[in-house]
């Protein structure tokens, strides 16, 4: 089977759209093009498809809305542009999937949600009932009570999150570009698209360009998504929203955008949890032995291979293990408490009860509950 045939065979597709789509460049939701897209996620569900859109522009709508002179930079202005726009998109959404007889339903999330595994199975189970019930669900960051430190950053993230929440076979992300290309095509005429490539390609990051003025994300962020999204299984297609019947070319298989594939195998879904984790509690430094068994052996990590400890963490609590580089190797849950944690480090476990008073776990982290990153 060819990489362009995996979107005629993928039966749950998460798709995302970009601000400057949604809202014509900050003119206004762009309700032409919502109707359009609506439409064919429609004849797609319509194909036995199971179909999650995840939407930006609430804060986009929200500042057309209010009149602001551009996108807040002050969180609580974001806030409430947030609260205003949404309102908006969620209107234009409802009514065009309403015309072709579909129910929608709106959710919200933050990086909380998906980090507290209870709430993490808790949103997988209500998205995977909404499908069931061939509901269209609306996804987007709860851009109102969200905040810089527990934020995704950019809906590009969010799709690669709940495509991996969902296993999903692909992530659709429609931006206003072609694709991505071998050099800048805003600066090189001579640029040209990448039909296809890994998305572990180390090329693809050299190549990635910034962001527009009402989105937060850019084309590296795509790629970065593409990466997460792979650790399910699942492919990336970057490509021009406004494309004639993008979605169902797409799905017809024809070579539209940019289409990453994963080329690895799809991760546990306990360590896709870990691994997806954006917000970690501390940092644990390795020496390159424990470097080396995490990397090739798969075993635990022992407090005698961490060099340092930094951050306030508590046991149970998600760690950024780093070489002495300063490069991510894992994450973790920790067995220990900061404090302790700094007492272990460099000792071999059996030395833990003397140093701790008590007979603690052998491991820092043990390997059930680390992932590779």
């Amino acid at each position: 089977m060819s990489k362009r045939e995996l979107l005629t065979q993928a039966r749950t597709w998460v798709i995302k759209i970009g601000s400057s789509l949604l809202t014509d460049n900050g003119k206004g939701l762009n309700r032409e093009s919502i109707a359009r897209w609506a439409n064919q996620i429609c004849a797609l569900q319509d194909e036995g498809l199971d179909v999650v859109l995840v939407s930006s522009g609430a804060v986009a709508e929200g500042v057309r809305r209010l009149g602001l002179p551009g996108r807040p930079t002050a969180v609580h202005e974001q806030q409430a542009a947030a609260a205003v726009g949404q309102m908006g998109l969620v209107q234009a959404y409802e009514s065009q999937f309403q015309k072709c007889g579909k129910h929608t339903a709106q959710v919200l999330l933050t990086h909380d949600d998906l980090s507290n595994r209870k709430r993490y199975l808790n949103a997988r189970s209500t998205l995977r009932a909404l499908l069931d019930l061939r509901v269209i669900p609306v996804i987007n960051e709860n851009d109102t009570v969200v905040t810089d430190e527990i934020c995704f950053g950019d809906n590009d993230t969010l799709g690669a999150l709940v495509a991996n929440l969902i296993h999903a076979d692909v992530l659709v992300i429609l931006t206003d570009q072609q694709g991505v290309f071998d050099a800048d095509p805003r600066h090189n005429a001579g640029a040209h698209l990448i039909s296809e490539a890994a998305s572990s390609d180390d090329m693809l990051m050299a190549v990635a360009g910034g962001s527009g003025a009402l989105g937060k994300g850019g084309m590296l962020t795509k790629i970065r998504a593409a990466r997460l999204a792979a650790r399910s299984g699942t492919a990336t297609c970057i490509v021009h929203g406004s494309s004639p019947d993008v979605l169902l070319a797409l799905h017809r298989g024809e070579p539209l955008g940019t289409l990453l594939v994963p080329d690895k195998q799809p991760v546990a879904a306990r360590k896709q949890w870990l691994a997806n984790h954006l917000q970690v509690r501390g940092h644990l430094t390795l020496d390159p032995g424990a470097v080396r068994v995490l990397l090739t052996q798969g075993k635990s990590l022992l407090p005698v291979g961490i060099k340092a400890v930094s951050g306030n963490f508590k046991r149970g609590d998600l760690v950024l293990c780093i070489d002495e580089q300063g490069n991510r190797v894992a994450h973790g849950l920790v067995n220990y408490d900061a404090d302790e944690a700094q007492r272990i480090i460099g000792h071999s476990s059996e030395q833990i009860l003397a140093l701790l008073g008590y007979d603690g776990e052998p491991e820092m982290v043990h390997r059930d509950n680390l992932a590779l990153l």
